[in-house]
């Protein structure tokens, strides 16, 4: 058996994918065309590289390394690996994250950050190369083909729009983004509205026809982002509002909205990832029906 690290090439799209799919199965990021779009469209101050590990000429797996650009405090990194479950236990998760570790301090980062599945396997080969484990966080998926919530009734004073309705001019939808994400749990500190239209407005897989957002006085106070694959699944990128308006319920309001419509176009499955201590929205997933799918556990190691 012969085992090569080398860095991604565009080629290797369908089956560096496919390990994300087989691995971590709730992520928007499993299609070939959304992992090529991630890679190639980093910013550039995220210094973005992917690595990939062949077994015998065959890509098994996958990791993106890069410094973060939206924290302000120096040196922080990146590592997410994925090894295709049929090929765990070979050497190539080991051999991709040396690999990205070596990259990182290349760069000048000195604290990597990682995912762990919370299972035993993921968990102890974190552990056994020097990570420590610290926040836990969960997938969650819902059936669309079953019954949903009805939609609440819309307070006076709040219309509802779509991210479509913004499209020549993005920034207020970034400045709520901003407000809710900053006290989201997390190790974001901001971004930049450049980065954000790169990062966030223009993903390929941002719709914004299902993406709803809630207005009071021209200003909008809460906001559900989706994604979808085109086909049959939906992904919640983020869902908050602003600190005035919290305990309101516009948050549970926009989603509702934003899951019946991508039920009514034909969407299945609906994916959302919360971590554990976030226990409004973990609320509010659990009244529209969310059930866990997948754990993870947040891994730091210093460099």
């Amino acid at each position: 058996m012969t085992l090569t690290v080398r860095d991604f090439r565009p080629s290797d799209v369908e089956a560096a994918s496919a390990a994300v799919r087989a691995g971590v199965p709730h992520l928007a990021i499993g299609r070939p065309e959304m992992f090529l779009w991630l890679v190639e469209n980093a910013p550039a101050a995220q210094r973005l590289r992917a690595f990939v590990a062949e077994l015998d000429g065959q890509v098994v797996g996958v990791v993106r390394a890069n410094l973060h650009n939206e924290t302000s405090e120096p040196g922080q990194a990146s590592a997410n690996l994925t090894v295709h479950p049929d090929h765990r236990g070979k050497g190539a998760g080991t051999a991709l994250i040396t690999r990205a570790e070596e990259y990182l301090r290349e760069i000048g980062a000195t604290q990597m950050y990682s995912w762990a599945v919370d299972e035993p396997r993921a968990l102890a080969f974190a552990e056994r190369h020097g990570f420590r484990l610290g926040s836990a966080a969960t997938f969650q998926r819902l059936d669309l083909t079953g019954e949903l919530p009805a939609i609440p009734a819309t307070p006076d004073g709040i219309s509802l729009a779509t991210a479509a309705d913004y499209a020549d001019d993005p920034r207020p939808v970034y400045d709520v983004d901003v407000e809710a994400t900053l006290d989201e749990p997390s190790d974001v500190d901001a971004v930049s509205y450049s980065d954000w239209l790169a990062m966030h407005w223009e993903r390929p897989d941002l719709d914004r026809e299902l993406s709803v957002l809630a207005v009071a006085d021209g200003v909008i106070v809460a906001f559900t982002s989706a994604m979808t694959d085109g086909r049959t699944r939906y992904f919640s990128g983020m869902t908050g509002s602003r600190r005035a308006v919290r305990g309101q319920g516009l948050a549970k309001l926009v989603k509702a909205h934003s899951l019946h419509r991508a039920r009514a176009a034909g969407y299945t499955e609906a994916f959302t990832g919360n971590d554990l201590t976030n226990q409004p929205m973990l609320a509010i997933n659990r009244w529209f029906g969310y059930q866990p799918a997948q754990g993870e556990r947040r891994a730091i190691r210093d460099l």
